[in-house]
């Protein structure tokens, strides 16, 4: 609803998605929202995005996702 700014589908069918980019001179859906990660199970039968908590202690206020990528050990 927001729009989302980047995917990284992971082997299992787990996708993160990264949303809330603000950026000078690119329209933004929701100006005053810290930006958000979202997960969602690819293997479900109507997928839906859920937001993920982050944890306390990091700074919300200023977190402007751009891009997300994700590493397997």
């Amino acid at each position: 609803e927001r729009g989302s700014e980047d995917i990284d589908i992971l082997p299992n069918g787990l996708a993160f998605i990264s949303s809330g980019l603000k950026y000078p001179g690119l329209k933004s859906f929701a100006p005053d929202k810290p930006g958000e990660i979202f997960l969602m199970d690819l293997n479900e039968e109507k997928p839906r995005a859920v937001e993920l908590r982050i944890s306390r202690g990091f700074d919300l206020a200023s977190f402007n996702p751009h891009g997300i990528s994700t590493y397997i050990d």
